[in-house]
């Protein structure tokens, strides 16, 4: 698949990123509904663990499509909103003080920092948009916040994400015997393609405003 150079690209790129995931999931929910007593419940169960990496797997790969294309516009940090300053320091950061670093280490650090605003934002460190493998309503809003996104929608689905589709998931991948029921099918799957489909939302509007820019 081609970079994102521009919205469209992006935004088209996304679509198609979340199209197949939604009829994935579709034809998942079909296959329930034809399926045999004994066959359905292992359907059901199928259907937590394919919807949460939809989840953790477009929310991970969306954030590193938006990262890229605005790399591709090769601005300097300065033009920029300060958050992509922040982020090229934050894994630095914690690799500074782990290292227990010397004071004339610390200075040379900082003077970076103070000296770099003019450099080119041309990489995002993947730690920043590490999914954890564990995307609850906590990590997505850490997320957010390196990608200069609002998180309220996600706070205000945390029952949801954190109760419902991560705590089965974990349930069924450590081996116990959870899913949901039949009757709920449709309400989870739509949920949880809310999910998906709000977080292409803030990556479009962010673009498409141009609100990445830094304000004058």
């Amino acid at each position: 698949m081609s970079k994102p150079f521009t919205a469209n690209d992006l935004s088209f790129q996304l679509d198609s990123e979340l199209t197949w995931r939604r009829k994935e999931l579709s034809d998942l929910k079909s296959a329930i509904r034809n399926a045999d007593p004994i066959a359905r419940n292992v359907l059901l169960r199928s259907l937590v663990t394919m919807s949460y990496a939809h989840w953790e797997g477009y929310v991970r790969v969306s954030a590193m499509k938006y990262f890229t294309h605005i790399t591709l516009k090769k601005k300097s940090y300065r033009e920029l909103d300060r958050q992509f300053y922040t982020n090229s320091f934050m894994a630095r950061l914690d690799a500074f003080y782990r290292s227990k670093s010397s004071t004339k280490d610390a200075c040379a650090f900082i003077i970076s920092i103070l000296d770099s605003l003019d450099s080119r934002f041309a990489f995002i460190n993947p730690q920043l948009i590490d999914t954890k493998s564990n995307l609850n309503t906590d990590v997505i809003n850490d997320l957010c916040l390196v990608c200069g996104f609002d998180g309220t929608f996600f706070e205000s689905s945390r029952f949801f994400i954190d109760a419902t589709l991560l705590k089965k998931r974990n349930a069924i991948a450590h081996g116990q015997e959870d899913g949901i029921d039949e009757r709920d099918v449709d309400e989870f799957v739509n949920t949880t393609l809310s999910l998906l489909e709000h977080f292409r939302t803030l990556i479009e509007n962010k673009v498409y405003t141009k609100s990445y820019l830094a304000t004058t």
